[in-house]
């Protein structure tokens, strides 16, 4: 599998000079300079190529180039928009860059409640608590119609039993400050969402508002009409990947459970299915991110890893603990139920030559104190990449390679 690193472009604490010391091959990255909805130029996107082959390393994977809502959610513009997506495309193809990482996830790319959740050994991690979410749901974003869906949502617990989110969210109510729920605010709106081309940055005056507003583009889209549009920007797409050899890589739901009323269509093995033989195309393919699909307690990690390796253009390696109430935290990169050593054996033997980066690292040594994007850390990344490297290199032995 290639290494690679999640990189934010000439503005990321964490340069590339950096990178090429701890083995970094090749460079996951965007134009995220670009705004939402115009084509990316040949020409910035050749001169970020040659920079970063400057280094030695090459630009490996796009993650992402943006699926701008209307094509989610079947706008007017949609088919205008999907002509610019296939503009970027073949201005990538000839610069030689031919994997594309992307989401169909209507309004929120992921979703954490707590970026700086405390390790007993010091270091913090990403966390998802339901009660703070559904908090946040009901009481901050006040959504019609969210109280009675919390109301009879199943208890998230793997026991299924003994958990009454609701509840939990109305004892939230009478503790709650003004500074924890702007914390809030900021971790499922802003500090997971700015840095990745998404709909919501730093500088948003009303992030609830704007929030409300893009909810309110998805009345009346359901599951099934959700994946028809996904179908629909698929076929549109697949004669460009065709023509360029484009692969297209899409991103499991994170987490994979419908969120704020919205559907979801990419959270287990049916919904991967789904799309995969919707439109058969070998251009269309899975991102497998271990992380995601093992936040969901319904995901057997490595056996979705035998089912659909073939059609997999590239691998996030991240793992996570659902806690026994259902919660969960991202572990490190040897434990959680996703089982990455079990990958990566399936991914060496069936198809080694898939680009894989490192997900989601610790903050750990000094990483809280350098600014870097929620989940980004270099020092925790760095020591998952050690991790993997280490498996790889076992796994490699294994099969005499």
């Amino acid at each position: 599998m290639e290494r690679t690193w999640r990189w934010f472009g000439k503005k990321d604490k964490i340069t590339l000079a950096q990178l090429r010391q701890i083995g970094v091959e090749g460079i996951v990255t965007a134009l995220h300079d670009v705004p939402l909805g115009q084509v990316w130029s040949r020409e910035k996107i050749h001169e970020l190529r040659e920079y970063i082959e400057s280094y030695g390393m090459r630009w490996s994977v796009v993650e992402s180039l943006p699926v701008v809502e209307t094509i989610k959610y079947g706008g007017p513009d949609r088919d205008q928009q999907i002509e610019v997506y296939k503009q970027s495309l073949s201005n990538l193809a000839a610069e030689g860059i031919h994997t594309i990482c992307y989401n169909f996830m209507p309004v929120l790319d992921w979703a954490r409640t707590d970026l700086l959740h405390q390790n007993p050994n010091g270091s913090t991690n990403l966390y998802f608590n339901y009660a703070e979410f559904a908090y946040f749901d009901i009481y901050i974003l006040q959504r019609p119609g969210a109280r009675q869906e919390w109301s009879l949502a199943p208890s998230p617990s793997p026991t299924g039993e003994g958990r009454n989110i609701l509840a939990e969210a109305d004892a939230l109510a009478k503790t709650m400050t003004p500074e924890q729920e702007h914390k809030l605010v900021e971790n499922i709106i802003i500090k997971t969402q700015g840095f990745v081309s998404g709909n919501f940055s730093e500088n948003d005056k009303e992030p609830i508002e704007k929030f409300r507003r893009f909810l309110e583009l998805y009345k009346g889209i359901d599951k099934q009409q959700l994946r028809q549009n996904m179908k629909y920007f698929l076929e549109a797409i697949m004669p460009t990947c065709d023509e360029f050899g484009m692969d297209m890589c899409v991103h499991p739901d994170d987490p994979p459970m419908p969120l704020f009323g919205l559907p979801r269509i990419v959270t287990c093995d049916t919904d991967i299915e789904w799309f995969l033989n919707a439109v058969p195309n070998p251009h269309n393919g899975l991102t497998f991110c271990c992380g995601s699909l093992s936040a969901g307690r319904h995901n057997d990690v490595p056996a979705l890893a035998r089912k659909y390796c073939r059609r997999t253009h590239f691998v996030h390696l991240r793992s996570t603990d659902v806690l026994p109430n259902g919660d969960f935290v991202e572990a490190d990169h040897l434990h959680g139920r996703a089982n990455l050593i079990e990958v990566v054996r399936i991914f060496e033997r069936e198809h080694p030559d898939v680009p894989m980066r490192v997900d989601h690292g610790r903050t750990m040594l000094g990483d809280s104190a350098r600014g870097y994007n929620a989940g980004y850390s270099f020092h925790g990344r760095m020591m998952g990449l050690a991790q993997i490297d280490g498996v790889i290199a076992t796994v490699r032995n294994e099969l005499g390679r």
